[in-house]
C-alpha cells in the first residue's frame, strides 16, 4: 500500500502539474499540443543543471536553482508556439506536434554532448528530491505540486488576470472591445503552461531514477496530461482528481510483481497501457459535456466579429 502511494503521487502531480499547464494555455484560447516536448526540455534543463551544481551547494539551493532552470527552459521553447499560434496565426496543433518532434531532437543531442559515453544517457544525483514521512519516500515535487494547484486555482478564479485569461479563452472579441489585449494574455497563458510543463517534465524524470535516456523523451506522459486536462473539464481541483485516478493504473505497473496481482502473470505492459486505454474510454462518454473554451484553437483576427 505504501509503494502504491508513493507511485500515485509521485506520477499523479507529475500529470496534474502539466494538465494545469494546458489549462492555462487553452483558457487564454492556444491549444498546447507541445506539453509533450515541453517536458523533455523542461526535463533536460533541470537534469544539466544538476550535474553542473557543486555538491557542497546547500541542498535547498540545489533544488530551487535546477526547477528554476527547468521552469525557464519550457517558458523560452513555449514561446516558439506562441509566436506560431498567434503572431503567424498557425494551426496550433501542427505547430505543438513539430515542438514535440523537435524537442526529442534537441534532448538527445544535448545528452549525447555532455555525457561521458557518448550516449543520450545523462547521471545524476536525485538525493536531493527525495524526503520521508513516516516511511514514505515522497519526492520534493508532491508538496510543491500541492502549492502550484492552490496558485493557480487563486490566480485563475480570483484575480483580475484569470478572468481576463478566460474571456480571452471564451470570447475574444468581447474582451478586445473593453480594451484587454488578447495577443499578450495568449502569450502569457502559454508561457505559465511552458513553466509547469517544464517543472512536470522535470518532476518526471529525475526523482525515480539517477539516469534518463532522453530517446524514449517522457513517454507519452504529455498527452496523457492533456486527457486529465479535458477528463477535468479545464478546472484546477478537477484536474487534480483526475490525475491520481490515471496515476493509479500507472503505479499499478511498478508494484504489481510484489502484490497478489502477479498470480495473473500480466507483462508490465498492459499495467502501462492502462491509463492510455482507461483515457480513451472516459473521453468517449465524457467529451459531449465537455466546457471546453470555446475560442480554443481559433487563430484571433482583431477585424472579425
Amino acid at each position: 500500500m505504501l509503494l502504491l502511494i508513493k507511485y500515485t503521487l509521485l506520477y499523479g502531480i507529475v500529470l496534474m502539474m502539466v494538465a494545469l499547464g494546458g489549462m492555462f494555455s487553452e483558457h487564454s484560447g492556444i491549444i498546447n499540443i507541445a506539453l509533450e516536448g515541453i517536458m523533455v526540455i523542461g526535463g533536460v534543463a533541470g537534469v544539466l543543471t544538476l550535474t553542473m551544481l557543486p555538491s557542497s551547494m546547500p541542498v535547498f539551493l540545489v533544488v530551487l536553482i535546477s526547477v528554476l532552470v527547468a521552469a525557464l527552459a519550457g517558458m523560452v521553447y513555449s514561446l516558439l508556439l506562441a509566436f506560431a499560434s498567434i503572431n503567424l496565426k498557425a494551426d496550433q496543433t501542427i505547430g505543438g506536434t513539430a515542438l514535440n518532434l523537435l524537442a526529442t531532437a534537441i534532448a538527445v543531442v544535448i545528452a549525447k554532448y555532455f555525457s561521458d559515453s557518448g550516449s543520450a544517457k545523462l547521471n545524476y544525483s536525485n538525493k536531493p528530491f527525495l524526503f520521508s514521512i513516516g516511511g514514505l519516500e515522497l519526492s520534493i515535487f508532491v508538496p510543491l505540486g500541492i502549492i502550484l494547484l492552490i496558485i493557480s486555482y487563486v490566480v485563475l478564479y480570483k484575480t483580475r488576470f484569470g478572468l481576463r485569461l478566460r474571456a480571452c479563452g471564451e470570447h475574444p472579441q468581447a474582451a478586445d472591445s473593453v480594451g484587454i489585449n488578447v495577443y499578450k494574455m495568449r502569450y502569457a497563458g502559454v508561457v505559465i503552461s511552458g513553466a509547469l510543463g517544464a517543472i512536470g517534465g522535470m518532476a518526471y524524470i529525475v526523482p525515480p531514477v539517477q539516469t534518463w535516456n532522453f530517446e524514449v523523451g517522457v513517454a507519452g506522459a504529455g498527452f496523457l496530461a492533456m486527457a486529465v486536462m479535458i477528463f477535468g473539464q479545464w478546472k484546477p481541483f478537477n484536474i487534480f482528481g483526475a490525475a491520481m485516478f490515471f496515476a493509479v493504473f500507472k503505479s499499478l505497473a511498478n508494484i504489481a510483481d510484489s502484490t497478489f496481482l502477479a498470480q495473473l502473470h500480466w507483462s508490465s505492459n498492459i499495467y502501462n497501457m492502462m491509463p492510455f486505454v482507461a483515457s480513451m474510454i472516459i473521453l468517449a462518454f465524457t467529451s459531449k459535456n465537455s466546457m471546453a473554451p470555446k475560442a480554443e484553437g481559433i487563430p484571433y483576427d482583431k477585424g472579425s466579429r
